[in-house]
């Protein structure tokens, strides 16, 4: 994905992820940098910003997260001292900023192309990336940055598919606080599948995942008389 472009809309696919991360590198790397909030922002300082974080992802691929240091940094992107702490607090927030980025790119896809299917979020291409990011991943693993990055991956993701419930025919009428639950638990299960997808090498393809997580969401979501008793002085939630 091309730093100006979202993600491709989904193809018939059937690589694997060890697939999908054995093919030539491609000239520009796939990383949490590559799209950016559609923020109005000053032109040069989001070349900065996107410069800085383009530089730590880069050398994110090269090295363990804990051995990269600031100066490495500003090396890379060719960028002053002064310049980064006038944007960031330290190599941290730069990468959680980064990454935060990504995910409010990533997690809205649907609902910025206007989609038009049953899906509620972009599995396929959120699990195409990380098939590409492998390296990425384990300089995460290594530093322990896995898990920040996880929970600001499930709050996004939560938001964007409470969104897409709350506009889809199926899911509509269902009540505010029945629609974020639902929400909140299918971001936590597209994540738990992503580990136990990366855990299983990719032996799965991102389109299968994709079908998969929408079987599993889709028949949780039932009419009312096919759902399980309730405890008699049980409220359901409205």
């Amino acid at each position: 994905m091309s730093r100006n472009s979202l993600p491709p809309s989904p193809k018939p696919a059937h690589q694997t992820a060890q697939e999908l991360s054995s093919r030539p590198a491609a000239k520009k790397k796939i990383h949490p940098s590559a799209a950016k909030k559609p923020h109005k922002i000053d032109r040069r300082v989001r070349a900065t910003r996107d410069g800085l974080g383009d530089a730590l992802i880069a050398l994110m691929h090269e090295k363990p997260f804990e051995s990269i240091t600031v100066q490495h940094v500003l090396d890379r992107a060719k960028v002053s001292r002064s310049t980064f702490y006038s944007h960031y607090r330290d190599k941290n927030d730069l990468f959680l900023s980064d990454v935060e980025d990504f995910f409010e790119m990533m997690s809205t896809t649907l609902i910025r192309r206007g989609d038009t299917s049953s899906r509620v979020a972009p599995v396929q291409e959120f699990f195409s990336h990380v098939a590409d990011m492998r390296q990425f991943i384990s300089s995460m693993t290594g530093s322990e940055k896995v898990r920040d990055v996880m929970e600001l991956g499930q709050g996004h993701f939560a938001r964007a598919i409470d969104q897409r419930l709350a506009s889809l025919p199926a899911t509509r009428n269902l009540g505010a606080t029945r629609r974020s639950a639902l929400a909140h638990a299918s971001a936590g299960s597209l994540f738990s599948l992503l580990d136990w997808w990366l855990h299983h090498g990719g032996s799965s393809t991102p389109v299968q995942m994709d079908a998969l997580f929408h079987q599993l969401l889709w028949s949780g979501i039932t009419t009312p008389a096919a759902r399980t008793p309730l405890k008699p002085n049980t409220r359901e939630l409205p």
